[in-house]
């Protein structure tokens, strides 16, 4: 099934676009780069953003200190700070092509700890790496250094994927898939930014998960009156989410869809994301399910594994 044939409700708002409220939010941009493709395409994305929103622009090499620990030599160590610059310099080039200044800085120790360290010392307010890297050998960092980063960082992190289109992208249509957690009504907030730079409509949109809510009763099913409440509960999400974003912000959709698959809350983010046409996906890195329990982790985890979109993460609730 897909979810439109699981779709609940779903409701539009034609509300007006007052200006870029982002440009406070993101006024400076860390763009972390280790040379891999992923990495370029990831900076290419970041520097447009920064276009959109007037920000500063630092992007930051790491050298493993591994990598230099493994080193046999002075000269293989030169080698590896050497490979760091020529990636900065690329980077520089880029920049340069769409007239966008940037501050570079190589720098040392472990990745995820030292970008994080990085993004805070600089006061970003947004982090933009690749989904996939490399590190100094060439070995493959999926679910590494991204999600260590996801983990330590206090800065929004934007992961763009490879499969991710060019830089023009509008992201026309940027969705937020929402909870009720605190951290969720924080990337409604990114997610209203974002679509006030772009002049996108906001998806905000709920998935009942029946399977994880079954899960909690011996009786073998749930019952119409127990679904209608948790549909009930989901519609009472997405209209508070919509409200967080304002009546003067960006048009704004609101979705519940009901899904009963293996892997219900990110399947229903996945395949809303394919239905849709959606071009990018912002969330918090964890929050709680229907029922109350904490499940966002698990779900932003496999959807930044699945999707061909890029993902803002909120990494902390700022209430």
């Amino acid at each position: 099934m897909t979810a439109t044939n699981n779709i609940v409700s779903i409701r539009r708002r034609r509300t007006k676009s007052v200006g870029v409220e982002g440009r406070g939010m993101y006024d400076r941009i860390v763009i972390a780069v280790d040379g891999s493709d992923e990495a370029e395409r990831a900076a290419e994305r970041g520097l447009e953003f920064a276009r959109v929103f007037d920000a500063a622009v630092d992007v930051v090499y790491v050298v493993e200190w591994k990598s230099l620990r493994l080193a046999r030599s002075a000269d293989e160590k030169a080698r590896l700070r050497e490979c760091g610059e020529t990636v900065l310099e690329e980077i520089e080039e880029l920049a340069s092509a769409i007239d966008r200044p940037i501050t570079t800085e190589l720098t040392e120790g472990k990745p995820a700890l030292r970008i994080a360290e990085y993004a805070a010392e600089r006061d970003a307010g947004l982090i933009v790496v690749g989904r996939q890297g490399l590190t100094g050998f060439g070995k493959r960092l999926l679910g590494g250094v991204m999600e260590q980063l996801l983990h330590r960082s206090d800065v929004p992190v934007f992961v763009v994927p490879k499969g991710a289109s060019d830089a023009t992208a509008d992201y026309s249509d940027l969705l937020v898939p929402t909870d009720g957690s605190e951290i969720a009504a924080d990337a409604a907030r990114h997610g209203a930014a974002v679509a006030q730079g772009y002049g996108s409509t906001v998806h905000v949109l709920n998935v009942v998960d029946l399977q994880a809510a079954g899960g909690a009763f011996d009786a073998g099913g749930l019952g119409r009156e127990f679904i209608d409440r948790l549909e009930a509960n989901g519609e009472g999400i997405v209209e508070d989410a919509a409200t967080e974003i304002g009546d003067e912000g960006p048009d704004v959709t609101t979705a519940v869809v009901r899904m009963t698959s293996f892997d219900g809350i990110a399947a229903g983010v996945r395949e809303y994301v394919d239905d849709t046409d959606i071009d990018l996906v912002v969330m918090g890195a964890r929050g709680r399910s229907n029922l109350g329990r904490r499940v966002l982790g698990s779900v932003t985890s496999s959807l930044l594994r699945t999707l061909d979109v890029p993902v803002l993460v909120v990494t902390r609730s700022s209430r």
